[in-house]
């Protein structure tokens, strides 16, 4: 079994255990109507064509965007196939500042949590943390989504709008692209280079326009769009093979 299809199998398996139970935005919104044969096929030339393979939207889960929801020239990255390896939540290690991390989303969620114990989110009086902040960096897919959940709730309480990372406080949903933008971009790229399964499947997707496998909230913040960093990632790489 190479590497393509264990990924795969992987998110499939763990996309079959969540079906019906998890959702990333409440009420599932209606999937887009399949498109034209005759455009899908200009847009796949060269493509595998299974990105594409139509799937039932009877049981699938509220959260998800279909990979036949995709237009001409685009693609949804789903966790169906191996370009699951390229959402947040693949198992995809990469060392960042000198920590290891055991996948994007685990980086991501992490930061919600206190530093120290003297940092004011450990100190708040009535709150609990479920897990360190060590052990969300060690989390992946859905684990490190809820573990993220349950620390968003903890930031409601205290009224705040902020993470960190080592020490600097950073907003975390600015209107305008800042630090949390910058910090994400910048460990996207690490995984990106230091898991060379992911960089193949990134540079295999070529000049297609990346679409999320997921309904995200309206005028999401910048670092959400982990699609656009992708792409901006891939035309750094292209660039540097010419």
């Amino acid at each position: 079994m190479n590497i393509f299809t264990k990924s795969a199998t992987t998110v499939i398996a763990l996309l079959a255990l969540t079906i019906g139970t998890t959702t990333l935005s409440g009420c599932r919104s209606p999937q887009p109507a399949a498109r034209p044969t005759a455009d899908l096929l200009a847009a796949r030339t060269n493509y595998p064509a299974h990105w594409w393979t139509p799937v039932p939207t009877n049981g699938a889960p509220a959260w998800e965007i279909l990979p036949q929801a995709a237009g001409p020239g685009e693609v949804v990255l789903s966790k169906r196939n191996e370009l699951g390896l390229l959402s947040n939540f693949a198992a995809t290690p990469f060392t960042f500042h000198g920590k290891r991390y055991a996948s994007l989303e685990g980086f991501w969620q992490m930061m919600k949590y206190p530093e120290s114990a003297d940092d004011p989110r450990a100190t708040f009086p009535g709150l609990h943390w479920p897990f360190t902040r060590e052990q969300v960096a060690q989390l992946t897919a859905f684990d490190a989504k809820h573990a993220g959940d349950l620390a968003s709730s903890n930031m409601q309480e205290m009224g705040i709008t902020w993470v960190t990372f080592e020490g600097k406080r950073m907003e975390y949903k600015p209107a305008v692209p800042g630090d949390h933008y910058r910090l994400i971009v910048a460990a996207t790229r690490e995984k990106i280079r230091q898991n060379p399964e992911v960089k193949k499947v990134l540079l295999a997707t070529g000049n297609l326009i990346l679409k999320p496998d997921h309904y995200q909230e309206a005028n999401a913040p910048a670092a959400w769009r982990y699609y656009d960093i992708l792409m901006q990632i891939r035309t750094e790489l292209q660039r540097g093979a010419k």
